[in-house]
């Protein structure tokens, strides 16, 4: 296996065609992220209408930031305040071809642990750049383990000054004093 970078985009921060923008309900996937990888994700529909860019864009594995409006009841929302809370997030759009899909999905792993599942809540993300190309594997385990070094990537790709909002916008995200401006996921509807 050919060894792949741990840090991707430049550090001037996401370049053009970036950030693609995309929102929707959180939909129900085909239940495999929890169950066969242990790798939870909240799924978006894919609507060419709503997100003309996503039919030019390649298959593959995306990192940026999700936001979601959790219902005041789930038991992880952070605060009572703010009606959209900022997450780091890896995502794949593509079809799977380890699971065969025909379909083209737009699956987000949120890097936080929750401990309830949040299907039908608002979902925003900004895709701020490309990891790598969706491929077929030869095993679950080298699918799971790749999955888990994309989010390697994306953490640490995120955790630089270009890629990072302002300190305490994001859940859970390293203490880093950013410049992204991340009104978009945070805005009122």
């Amino acid at each position: 296996m050919t060894a792949r970078p741990s840090v991707v985009g430049s550090e001037a921060g996401p370049a053009t065609p970036y950030p693609y923008k995309m929102e929707g309900k959180v939909i129900a996937g085909f239940g495999r992220g929890s169950k066969e990888l242990g790798i939870p994700t909240a799924n978006l529909p894919v609507d060419d209408a709503d997100t003309p860019w996503i039919a030019a864009i390649p298959s593959g594995v995306y990192f940026g930031y999700a936001s979601l409006a959790l219902p005041e009841s789930h038991p992880d929302r952070p605060s009572a305040g703010a009606a959209f809370h900022i997450f780091p997030m890896v995502m794949s759009i593509g079809y799977n071809p380890f699971y065969k899909n025909t379909v083209r999905s737009a699956e987000v792993h949120v890097l936080h642990k929750f401990t309830a599942d949040f299907y039908d809540a608002p979902m925003r993300l900004l895709i701020l750049d490309f990891i790598r190309e969706e491929k077929n594997y030869d095993s679950l385990e080298a699918l799971i383990d790749d999955i888990n070094f994309d989010c390697v990537v994306a953490k640490k790709s995120l955790a630089r000054e270009n890629w990072a909002p302002a300190k305490g916008l994001v859940v859970g995200s390293p203490d880093v004093e950013g410049k992204l401006d991340v009104e978009w996921l945070v805005r009122s509807a």
